[in-house]
């Protein structure tokens, strides 16, 4: 029988390895599919963020369009409107015509003097201003009414009421001039004789009679060089001038003073053109020897602020003879004596393009309102540019290095990326965002690494295994609680009480390992008779009542160590003996939060390390007389610590993409400093705060991708280095 049993059994043993094989086939298979789908995640991401940054690299495109050959003489100021569908031209034979830029037809024409020997534009304000040789100046408005007929969009010029003002003698006097129209025109013309004029008209309407008044100005200021460029702030406050011997001059137009307020040097070469930029604060001035240089107010201590140089772009071959500044960004055209032209922006220092257009004898420049285009003008015609630069901000100097803002007193690294101003100055430096985010990591890991080691130490080596069954799913389940009830509990409750109670933690820093260190000798010290009797593990139980009880002396004992040794207030002693304030929400409230969130990760992946360390290594350590601290030390340590290692860098790269509790517990304060009393923000809570405000592919739209690709950067090398060392220390231990 049981003989007859073993045939009907093969079969069956068979047929039961066979489908172990092919399960177990399967299992492979599923598994490097999934490998295969995280790699594949991985890098769709990648992808996914360098194609969001990708336009930020691309270099600006200005591109000419066909050239228009309009009717009349040379124009010496242009108006474009901003669907670049029409331009006012004021030419040298004193006639203003609106033409059609489709096919260069005029569709407006008034002869406004018989000739102008200088003209200027104020495309903010739309209106055109002429000098001619008897020293009279003609200021007239230009508007483009838009309307929409059956889905059409129709485009109406339309040349105001002009006005005549007297600026100069007769003669061929006007050497330059400068126009801010409103309700208030203000114009500044440049005498042969040296001196500048300057006419403001202003006109007051009453809406309870309905009539207006009008007022006039006219004032002559004095230069000490004759004037060859002007500029006129928005506000019409101050007038800036430039020199034939090279000096900046500003006058301010708010007192009844006639000398120059300021004076500044720009280095001898004659100066040919001026610019205001976009919010009136950095000047752009061109010399006659190709040199381009910004120039704004610094602030001083004590002191008024200061008209400086701040930065220079790269010298063009000819002398500059005219700027036109956007008026969407700090971008502006530069055109040389020699017909070149380039396209630069202040804030990133950047030559954003240059090339030479094809145009016979320029004579007028604008840059179109949308900032997509731009209008020269000489005696060949008009012709257009289109232009394509949708980043000029972001530089790698803007990004990562120190950057001369306006109004600021030196360069710095800032983030600033939104103002109620629409001529706000963009700062996107990530810098301040990088140092947040290593900070944030940095006092976190310095709570985390300690705890969560010696932790995971002393449970799977000196721990009963009757705790340890507890100690570990206990820690472990620290883990499951969400970031953001951490960041809540540590920005409304730990924050305001740590404020009261630092004092209590600074003596807690010391109270509580020497009353966890008397607590363990106190226990070795007892007789054997009584320890015996207590169940084994007991120990631990007798430490933490010691810390406890250490921690409640400290915190009750808060307000004296306050008035002994800091006068009664911390925040208050901190500030007059070290110069640091002290934020509420600081890196120290946010390390022992994400330090909490953190410390389950390492604690887990170390317990497993030191758990995993064959036991044949310490049995045979102890055999050799070695006590159970010196074979952890010399034995189990060093061949657990690839896996302590893995520990670490993965509890890293926890705290650099934490989000939640350093966007409610830091006060998100983008600033570069390591004090742990100060708040920071991180690359990912600044990336949580503006991605919802951020306009899709604007540029702080692209730089909070690129502030992400960052973010996957570090971690990505942070990983990839921390294999590599684990490599080393398995492959350096493996021989104990």
């Amino acid at each position: 029988m049981a003989a007859g049993a073993i045939p009907h059994g093969v079969p069956a043993v068979a047929s039961t390895a066979r489908r172990r094989l092919v399960a177990d086939r399967i299992g492979a298979l599923v598994i490097r599919i999934g490998g295969f789908a995280v790699l594949a995640s991985i890098l769709a991401i990648l992808a996914f963020l360098v194609a969001e940054i990708a336009p930020v690299l691309r270099p600006a495109r200005v591109s000419p369009l066909p050239l228009l050959r309009a009717s009349g003489a040379a124009p010496l100021a242009l108006l474009v409107n901003e669907h670049r569908s029409h331009a006012a031209a004021l030419g040298a034979d004193g006639v203003l015509r609106v033409v059609r830029l489709d096919d260069g037809a005029t569709v407006l024409e008034q002869r406004l003097a018989d000739a102008f020997g200088v003209a200027v534009a104020d495309p903010a304000g739309g209106t055109l201003a002429g000098a001619s040789a008897d020293g009279t100046a003609v200021v007239v408005p230009v508007t483009f009414a838009v309307s929409f007929a059956d889905g059409v969009r129709r485009i109406e010029p339309s040349i105001g009421e002009p006005l005549r003002l007297e600026v100069g003698p007769p003669g061929p006097a006007i050497r330059a001039l400068a126009l801010r129209a409103g309700d208030t025109t203000t114009l500044a013309a440049a005498l042969a004789d040296g001196r500048v004029a300057l006419v403001r008209r202003e006109a007051e309407h009453n809406a309870f009679t309905g009539e207006t008044s009008v007022t006039s100005e006219r004032r002559a200021l004095a230069a000490p060089a004759p004037v060859s460029a002007l500029a006129l702030a928005p506000d019409a406050r101050d007038l800036y001038a430039g020199t034939d011997d090279g000096q900046v001059l500003r006058f301010d137009l708010r007192g009844a003073s006639v000398e120059p307020a300021e004076q500044a040097s720009a280095g001898g070469s004659a100066i040919r053109a001026l610019a205001l930029l976009i919010g009136g604060r950095s000047l752009v001035v061109g010399q006659q020897d190709g040199s381009l240089s910004v120039w704004f107010a610094v602030p001083r201590a004590g002191a008024p602020p200061r008209l400086e140089r701040i930065r220079d772009f790269p010298r063009f071959p000819a002398a500059i003879e005219r700027l036109a500044p956007s008026q969407r960004d700090r971008s502006f055209f530069a055109e040389a004596a020699d017909g070149s032209l380039g396209l630069l922006h202040s804030t990133s220092g950047r030559v954003l393009w240059r090339g030479a257009p094809p145009l016979a004898e320029p004579s007028a420049l604008v840059f179109a309102p949308k900032g997509d285009g731009a209008l020269r003008g000489g005696t060949g015609g008009l012709l257009g540019l289109d232009v394509d630069d949708p980043h000029p901000e972001l530089s790698l100097q803007a990004l990562f290095g120190r950057v001369w803002y306006e109004g600021a007193p030196e360069p710095d690294f800032v983030w600033q990326s939104s103002s109620g101003d629409d001529a706000f100055e963009p700062k996107l430096s990530l810098t301040p965002l990088l140092a947040g985010t290593l900070k944030g990591t940095f006092y976190a890991l310095l709570l985390a690494v300690p705890l969560a080691v010696l932790g995971a130490m002393y449970t799977s080596q000196f721990l009963h295994p009757t705790l340890q069954r507890w100690v570990k799913p206990g820690v472990e389940i620290m883990a499951a609680l969400p970031s953001v009830v951490l960041g809540f509990l540590a920005a409304l409750w730990l924050a305001p009480r740590l404020e009261q109670l630092f004092p209590a933690l600074l003596a807690m820093g010391v109270g509580v390992p020497l009353a966890a260190i008397a607590a363990g000798w106190l226990w070795q010290s007892l007789p054997r008779r009584w320890t015996g009797s207590w169940p084994s593990g007991a120990e631990v139980g007798w430490i933490a009542a010691a810390v406890l009880a250490a921690s409640a002396v400290c915190i009750s004992l808060s307000g004296r160590i306050e008035d002994a040794f800091f006068g009664g207030s911390f925040p208050v002693w901190l500030q007059h003996a070290t110069g640091l304030a002290y934020d509420q929400r600081n890196a120290v409230v946010v390390g022992i939060a994400m330090g909490f969130a953190v410390i389950p990760i390492i604690f887990a992946i170390a317990e497993d390390a030191f758990s995993n360390v064959p036991t044949d290594l310490s049995a045979g350590s102890l055999a050799l007389g070695a006590s159970r601290w010196q074979t952890v030390v010399r034995v189990v340590l060093p061949t657990a610590s690839a896996g302590l290692f893995s520990a670490v860098m993965i509890g890293f790269g926890r705290a650099v993409g934490e989000t939640m509790i350093v966007l409610m517990a830091t006060g998100n304060t983008p600033i570069i400093d390591w004090s742990p009393f100060n708040g920071f923000r991180t690359l990912s809570a600044n990336i949580a705060v503006e991605i919802p405000e951020a306009p899709q592919g604007a540029t702080l739209y692209r730089t909070l991708f690129l502030a992400a690709l960052l973010l996957f950067a570090i971690t990505f090398t942070v990983n990839t280095a921390a294999e590599l060392v684990r490599h080393r220390l398995r492959q350096r231990y493996a021989r104990l």
